[in-house]
């Protein structure tokens, strides 16, 4: 995996998913510049005298109070250690380093009057490998992500607790030990990194990067599903969906003929067979899977917007000396993706799991009952398809918007807020289900198939096929499923299933 330097405020999509994905992280030295002279400004500004927000004066609902120049230092300290006051288990590592990464490309900009020492610690923090503690709640997504921001800065003034290579210490000891030194906060650095949406753009970014590779697994256990069904390629034909317009539908129609092209099983039933439809799980994947394709996309184009904004306040325009507050922290687009990722994550639960029913009823299918050849005996992939239901329904109650909810803070200064922190967080728990569900579904389809042998699929979903057969055996007799639903699983999660197939399947960019 080749290592990313971030140009701030034009890095793009592909390069944030490398991020989550483990690549290492740099800053373009061509921003040293503007980061300098942000710097310098703050302490033009300063130097006039007048009370400026975050700089001279209290937070929030104290604004108001002036903070004389003797105590500027404890200024920035004391809102980073108030504010780190998160609670709940520890966010994911993957997603503090894409947090970490997006605060850097954001304080690069020249737009938040951060030191250049600053902004070097956050950079050799993420590639040493020093990964802080974020509890993972207590941010409401407006007037930045607070309280995990806190948290990341207070490991950079050696308070708090980071991750280094899976071991748990003290931040002055883990900087020590990677031969850093914690930073004095200057004027305006303190709420420079606590402002901001970097914590929710992050679970927000990690969602969309796995429901984008389950959106592609969904079209290969789909495809699977109807070759088990003897199902028809008729609905995907293009006539049909370029009358339809919608780009995501195009593309995963296409998708799925690609996938299923030169299959025998479709071949031995193309003719004289007396099913007129199928139903709709089959017939309209590329309408549900289209439009979860497009929706995805939306979702994408706002969360790359965001990943290369500044989101801090106020904003520091060096060339003007100005310090100008506002609202960037408000992190409501944020909230709007999370909302359209969490619905596309139920809606392709939704569809597999009437897959897997399908495929365990004969009366629907044509196959034995619950795909076990001695039914009766044998309970097959009855309980399987249970716990896909369970896993669905339990993706719908948390797809509930979260971006219609607010609650006033700060004594009512902030009287609306986002809701995008837990929003963009339940949606890797979310993911975690439905690549459960798929795993059920790639294992119920693959059964169903290998009832049609000696006929084949299509060489794309015979890969498929032989790549689950490498750890799970056709199931001739009841066993004891849980592992098999495992690996499974996590043939999904990995990415194994798409690469197997060969070809290359719709995303959402880069």
């Amino acid at each position: 995996m080749k290592a990313i330097v971030l140009k701030p405020g034009a890095v793009p999509l592909s390069d944030w998913r490398a991020i989550y994905r483990g690549a290492a992280v740099s800053l373009d030295p061509a921003s040293a510049g503007v980061i300098a002279a942000s710097a310098a400004a703050v302490e033009r500004i300063l130097a006039r005298g007048e009370p400026v927000y975050g700089i001279n004066t209290g937070f929030g609902k104290l604004a108001s109070v002036r903070i004389e120049a003797g105590d500027l230092a404890t200024l920035q300290r004391n809102i980073v250690l108030s504010h780190a006051a998160g609670t709940g288990g520890p966010s994911p590592v993957p997603v503090v380093r894409l947090m970490l990464a997006l605060k850097l490309a954001s304080l690069a900009q020249g737009a938040s009057g951060v030191q250049p020492a600053t902004v070097a610690l956050l950079e050799a923090m993420l590639a040493r490998g020093l990964t802080p503690v974020i509890p993972a709640q207590g941010s409401v997504g407006a007037s930045g992500d607070l309280a995990p921001l806190a948290h990341m800065a207070a490991t950079m003034i050696g308070v708090g607790d980071i991750l280094v290579d899976g071991q748990r210490l003290p931040a002055a000891e883990a900087l020590t030990g990677a031969g850093l030194a914690p930073v004095t906060l200057g004027p305006k650095e303190g709420l420079a990194l606590l402002n901001g949406t970097q914590f929710s753009t992050a679970n927000a970014l990690a969602g969309l990067f796995e429901a984008e590779l389950l959106h592609q697994s969904a079209l290969v256990t789909g495809a699977l599903s109807t070759e088990a069904a003897k199902g028809s390629d008729t609905p995907f034909d293009p006539r049909i969906h370029t009358l339809r317009r919608h780009a995501g539908q195009i593309e995963t129609a296409a998708a799925l003929r690609t996938l299923m092209a030169g299959s025998a099983i479709r071949a031995s039933h193309a003719v004289g067979d007396p099913r007129v439809q199928d139903p709709y799980c089959l017939r309209c994947q590329p309408q549900v899977m289209g439009a979860v394709l497009d929706v995805l996309r939306q979702a994408a184009a706002t969360l790359e917007n965001e990943a290369n904004c500044v989101s801090d306040n106020p904003l520091i325009f060096a060339d003007t000396d100005e310090a100008l507050s506002g609202g960037n922290f408000h992190a409501e687009p944020v909230a709007f993706a999370a909302d359209m990722i969490a619905l596309a994550l139920c809606e392709i639960g939704s569809i597999a799991e009437r897959r897997i029913a399908m495929l365990v009823d004969p009366a629907l299918s044509g196959l034995p009952a619950f795909l076990t050849p001695q039914p009766g005996l044998n309970s097959g992939f009855m309980i399987p398809q249970v716990t896909a239901a369970a896993l669905v329904s339990e993706n719908k109650q948390r797809a509930y918007p979260a971006s219609v909810d607010s609650i006033p803070t700060s004594a009512n200064q902030e009287d609306h807020v986002s809701m995008a922190a837990h929003g963009a967080r339940r949606l890797l728990d979310m993911a975690e289900n439905l690549g459960a569900v798929l795993g059920i579904e790639l294992l119920a389809a693959v059964q169903g198939c290998e009832f049609h042998v000696p006929l084949t699929s299509s060489a794309s979903l015979e890969a498929a096929r032989a790549r689950l057969r490498r750890e799970v055996p056709w199931l001739d007799h009841d066993r004891h499923m849980h592992p098999d639903m495992e690996a499974a699983n996590a043939i999904i999660r990995s990415g194994a299933l798409v690469e197997a197939v060969g070809i290359a399947l719709p995303g959402v960019a880069g």
